[in-house]
């Protein structure tokens, strides 16, 4: 079964292997609920700006003066708007740069219009950026209303007789490591459910 973690992480490697030697980025963030701590808008973006940068032969001068001034000034880091523009400043060394995001549906409501705001600024004034993003369904409302760039949308299906070999497989090691943890009854009712769920999503 293919969960968006590893479709996302399928495109990254495809991407990599084909751009390989080429003057082309493949940056990419793993959005994930359990951590949004770490996940303001600035540390987001500032992660793309690491990943560019690494790519590129020599650190530009705006870089390095950016993060000087910021530890200068107290070492709080940059506001977004200038992470922003020091990542479209640093894109512009690479031919393209793809931007893949995994599960935005994952970054918290109050963090994610604006994570979504810096993601079409970057799109529009860095035209070299090709944005790939995954996330469930209920999303695309909020991406078409965002990121104003014509985009295609591919809805992936989770594969009913993959969710049941899994599950099946599941339930029986737990067989073996705890017998009679489980009844029919709750297999099947497991099974069921989780049937359900996935044909929602």
């Amino acid at each position: 079964m293919l969960t968006s973690n590893k479709i996302s992480s399928l495109v990254i490697d495809t991407l990599r292997k084909q751009t390989r030697g080429q003057n082309i980025a493949v940056l990419f963030l793993y959005c994930d609920y359990q951590s949004q701590k770490d996940q303001s808008v600035v540390n987001m973006i500032g992660s793309l700006v690491r990943q560019a940068t690494l790519r590129v032969q020599r650190i530009p001068n705006e870089i390095k003066s950016a993060f000087d001034e910021s530890k200068l000034e107290g070492g709080d880091g940059l506001p977004l708007l200038d992470m922003v523009k020091l990542f479209v400043k640093v894109s512009g060394y690479m031919e393209v740069v793809y931007l893949c995001v995994d599960a935005v549906d994952e970054v918290v409501p109050h963090h994610r219009l604006e994570f979504l705001r810096a993601l079409r600024e970057i799109v529009e004034d860095a035209p070299n950026v090709r944005l790939f993003l995954t996330g469930r369904p209920y999303i695309r409302a909020e991406l078409d209303k965002h990121i104003t760039k014509k985009a295609c949308a591919i809805h992936v299906m989770a594969d009913q007789g993959d969710i049941t070999r899994y599950l099946s497989q599941k339930m029986d090691d737990d067989d073996e490591q705890d017998p009679g943890l489980m009844t029919e009854d709750l297999k099947n009712n497991i099974m069921e459910t989780m049937l359900e769920k996935a044909s929602e999503m």
